[in-house]
């Protein structure tokens, strides 16, 4: 996702008197807003569905990372072990 620094960076004043017109924006171009204080960055305004959109990212990789450490250190077994184990658990 990028930003553009023209357009997706607001001070907190600016997002205070213009608060409709800034989600309105955040809500058109999928893009975050960089919120400044004191003309340093202070937060970011992101789209409800972007956010978990990226959150539901972030946990697939968690867990895949997880996955590769586990495999990284030998712990695997055969598919076929594993499917054997599988249907007798559920009787299928």
């Amino acid at each position: 996702m990028s930003i553009s620094l023209t357009e997706d960076i607001r001070s907190v004043t600016d997002l205070k008197r213009h608060t409709r017109e800034i989600l309105d924006h955040v809500h058109e171009t999928g893009r975050p807003i960089v919120l400044t204080v004191n003309g340093r960055a202070d937060s970011v305004l992101i789209d409800a569905k972007v956010y978990e959109k990226q959150l539901k990212a972030m946990n697939l990789a968690r867990l895949l990372s997880e996955a590769e450490a586990q495999i990284a250190a030998g712990h695997t077994r055969p598919a076929r072990a594993f499917l054997d184990e599988f249907k007798n658990a559920r009787k299928i």
